[in-house]
């Protein structure tokens, strides 16, 4: 194997793939750099099979429905752990797809952990590798909180580790983890419970997604535990017992899942030997154009604290790769005006200013358009999960500056609207498009 690279990505996440193999269309020679099956943490931990398994949880909602539509269903146990099998298989077939595609580009897989030895230079495992630019893409893990008994409790890796779904499961966090992998928990039958330490959940989204999504987790059968700060995990014959800081305890439980935030994976690189500083919690902070402090070495996706989703890891790996070796000079992501989904049961889509920052921003030039209602899929139900719809507008002609969504399709439906708010659409522009009926999408362009 060559030792001597135009480029050397530490990391085979979604940003690192992104970027080597956009560059490898440039003619760049590269190699990445991973310990672990490709594709990060997205495809074997993250999103790919919390997609599988909301989906799951997800039929097993629909089959409910399905009676109210005249239809006789009778439904059995459910077989977490065929889905597990299927989910596994499912998986590896994308890794060995990632491994094939890196082959078909011409991009060199170094197997192995990674470490600098100087600014130009990593060793794996012994053996040591050069290039003329190296990018840092090595993602995130679930941080465990230094309490007592917390190995007690598992992580979202974890998770998709489980052999047979827990009857009775605590989820300790507030954001996108906890509300999505508690949905499935809830959807597939199990007694389930979010331990918050602070109100509620989702606490820097639109208020209206957080309220609407607290109503129907309530409605769901979804226990929300308020002003929990954990002490320590015990265990005993009965289950694992969550006690707090201010005397409270809570169990007993099969399963403890510990989503409070994850921390960057840097421990093992030798930032130091490079001379890339990190900062306090460990991230590696980078310029517009994903620079670090050092000149030729990059930083990609979740180490760098900005924005964790898999779309922004690829988007910045490849405007990079675009910049870099493309000729497409002061091309770069902008990480304003995401779009991004939380895969809660109804899910959420979000893009822009929340209200609360909206009039933080703009005071009396925001004005607000909601909507409320009933899906027709719930027609014939008497269990009704609503959709709500909230456009943030500002100035005189009505920019859309955000546009908040819950319900049933709201994944699917933000997308095309999020073009239009990048684009600068004004609420006259929504109002003016013809509405396709009858659908909850029209809802948005139908606000008044």
């Amino acid at each position: 194997m060559k030792d001597k690279f135009d480029l050397l990505v530490v990391g085979g996440g979604s940003a690192g793939l992104a970027h080597a193999q956009r560059a490898s269309e440039y003619g760049i020679s590269a190699a990445v750099v991973e310990f672990a099956p490709l594709g990060g943490t997205c495809v074997n931990v993250g999103c790919v099979p919390k997609k599988l398994m909301w989906q799951t949880a997800h039929h097993a909602h629909q089959l409910h429905v399905a009676a109210d539509f005249g239809f006789d269903v009778a439904v059995g146990e459910h077989d977490w752990a065929e889905v597990k099998r299927r989910r596994d298989a499912y998986i590896a077939r994308l890794n060995g797809i990632y491994e094939t595609n890196l082959g078909k580009r011409g991009v060199t897989t170094i197997v192995g952990h990674a470490r600098f030895v100087d600014a130009n230079t990593i060793e794996v495992d012994g053996n040591r590798y050069t290039a003329e630019r190296i990018a840092i893409a090595t993602g995130g893990f679930p941080i465990v909180p230094n309490v007592p008994g917390a190995e007690l409790g598992i992580t979202s890796d974890g998770f998709f580790a489980l052999e047979s779904m827990p009857q009775k499961v605590a989820l300790i966090g507030s954001g996108y983890i906890a509300v999505e992998l508690a949905g499935v928990f809830n959807g597939l039958g199990a007694d389930t419970t979010i331990l918050v330490r602070k109100d509620g959940v989702l606490r820097d989204f639109d208020s209206t997604l957080r309220e609407e999504l607290q109503s129907a987790m309530a409605d769901n059968g979804i226990a929300l535990e308020t002003g929990v700060v954990p002490s320590k995990l015990t265990k005993d014959s009965a289950g694992i017992q969550l006690h707090a800081e201010d005397g409270r305890t809570f169990g007993d439980y099969d399963c403890v899942l510990w989503a409070v935030g994850r921390a960057p994976n840097v421990a093992e690189l030798n930032l130091a030997a490079a001379g890339v500083t990190s900062d306090d919690a460990g991230f590696v902070p980078v310029d517009d154009y994903q620079k670090t402090n050092v000149e030729h070495i990059f930083a990609l996706g979740d180490v760098t604290g900005r924005a964790a989703l898999t779309p922004v890891a690829i988007a910045a790996g490849r405007r990079l790769a675009d910049r870099l070796y493309g000729g497409m000079d002061g091309r770069h992501l902008s990480y304003d005006c995401i779009p991004t989904v939380i895969f809660s049961h109804p899910p959420i889509g979000t893009i822009g200013l929340t209200e609360e920052q909206a009039r933080a921003r703009h005071g009396e030039d925001v004005k607000v358009y909601t909507s409320s209602f009933a899906p027709m899929h719930y027609a014939f139900s008497e269990e009704k999960v609503r959709t709500a719809m909230k456009l943030i507008t500002v100035g005189d002609d009505e920019r859309v500056i955000g546009c908040h969504m819950i319900g049933d399709n709201v994944d699917e439906i933000l997308q095309g609207f999020a073009v239009a708010i990048r684009m600068g659409a004004t609420k006259r522009e929504f109002d003016d498009t013809v509405a396709i009926h009858p659908t909850s999408a029209e809802e948005v362009v139908t606000m008044r």
